[in-house]
């Protein structure tokens, strides 16, 4: 498997080395990723459209309370003939064709949302957009500070997603409340928050662990793209 290198830069901005990562994952070519712009927006609206909630509903002729008593006799008083106060047409009374719950969710296959990852990911890279940290130089407790003063050398005040693994609490507890970064697990990443993002930049452990709980999906989602 081919591989492309990454920057790995410690808590003060210093070029420490780099780290190797699939070609497959990092590496697709910019006119390959421009080939698949449609494919990355189906995914991205699929994943939007999945986090709508649906419980959006109005009350129709059925549910709308009151009204049981024709407001007044069909003819002879000169005006229009009604049934209903609760009619759409009066003040207070039902909406016809409203919004009713609903499911928004949209069937996407897997490997579309594997291969829509991996060419936002190559995207970044491809734009020097993607950083590897060995980590924030953190003591024993969690400091915004510090973790703060580990990112601005490399992402400035660029909006960045922070990839980290289930073990980096710390990690996590130290970023979370930054403005410009939105903070994940490396089980948690996907196109959206990639796309939405100038940067992304992964601790050495959340790298190492999501490079390989995909190195096993790698090549079937290559044969398929």
């Amino acid at each position: 498997m081919a591989t492309v290198s990454l920057k790995l830069t410690d808590a003060e901005g210093s070029e420490k080395g780099t780290v190797d990562a699939p070609e497959e994952l990092f590496g697709i070519a910019n006119e390959d990723i421009a080939k698949h712009v449609p494919l990355i927006h189906q995914v991205v609206m699929a994943q939007l459209a999945a986090a709508r909630q649906g419980t959006h509903a109005v009350k129709n002729r059925s549910t709308v309370s009151g009204g049981g008593k024709k407001p007044w006799k069909q003819k002879g008083t000169g005006r229009a003939r009604q049934g209903s106060i609760r009619a759409p047409q009066w003040r207070g009374g039902a909406v016809v064709f409203g919004p009713v719950p609903r499911d928004y969710s949209q069937r996407t296959p897997k490997k579309m949302k594997a291969s829509a990852l991996r060419y936002v990911l190559s995207d970044r890279a491809n734009a020097g957009r993607v950083h590897v940290i060995d980590s924030f130089g953190l003591k024993a407790v969690p400091s915004t500070k510090i973790a703060r003063a580990a990112l601005e050398p490399i992402v400035a005040d660029r909006f960045t997603t922070v990839v980290l693994s289930r073990e980096d609490i710390n990690e996590w507890m130290s970023v979370r409340n930054l403005p410009t970064v939105h903070t994940l697990f490396a089980d948690q990443l996907n196109t959206y928050d990639i796309v939405t993002a100038e940067d992304v930049v992964f601790l050495k452990d959340a790298f190492d662990e999501f490079v390989e709980r995909c190195s096993s999906k790698i090549a079937p989602a290559t044969k398929e793209a």
